[in-house]
């Protein structure tokens, strides 16, 4: 099951629950050490709409397409997060001409963070994270829908996730990450 149409990512997306736990494009950690919420850190000089000195309005989220199971994904997809309420500069420093690393912190979230746990004899679940920004570019405060379960990311249907979301909040794709993780009773 794919989660998200391919893109073009503008920019880098660091996950770290702690200094050895780390989102390293499909590693497998142990949800154990997933519990509360990670750091979250974007490094990269892209908008997606180009617009100099402005700041960019960005929405973190977290899914899994393997609810409860990759063999049987009937919750599929389970919603463990959205929050929002960061604006970066899109710009380089004018004094180095570098981008910075920015971490998001005091995030508002609109759908708590729900640690990945994937339940007994389910095998390795994926857990994906993306990293959206306001198609039209708009810098003022969004008013984002709120996914009536997590299940499903709140539709009516099998498959529902992440993807539809998105596009019914205006949101297009600016980075990724994910990790797997799987109960230890297999």
């Amino acid at each position: 099951m794919s989660v998200i149409d391919d893109f073009l990512p503008l920019l880098t997306l660091d996950v770290e629950w702690s200094k050895k736990v780390q989102a390293s494009l499909g590693n497998t950690l142990k949800p154990t050490k997933l519990e509360d919420a990670p750091t979250v850190t974007l490094e990269g000089c892209a908008s997606p709409t180009d617009v100099s000195g402005q700041k960019t309005q960005f929405i973190i989220t977290l899914t899994d397409p393997d609810a409860p199971s990759r063999d049987d994904p009937k919750w599929s997809e389970m919603c463990h997060w959205i929050a929002t309420g960061v604006s970066v500069a899109a710009e380089p420093d004018p004094r180095t001409g570098k981008c910075s690393a920015v971490s998001l912190m005091n995030l508002d979230e609109i759908m708590p963070y729900k640690a990945p746990g994937p339940p007994e004899k389910t095998g390795k679940h994926r857990y994906v994270f993306l990293v959206f920004a306001p198609a039209n570019g708009t810098t003022d405060e969004l008013h984002l829908s709120k996914p009536s379960d997590r299940k499903h990311w709140g539709g009516d249907e099998e498959g529902h996730g992440v993807r539809e979301w998105s596009r019914e909040n205006g949101l297009v794709p600016v980075a990724a990450n994910f990790i797997y993780a799987q109960n230890k009773k297999q």
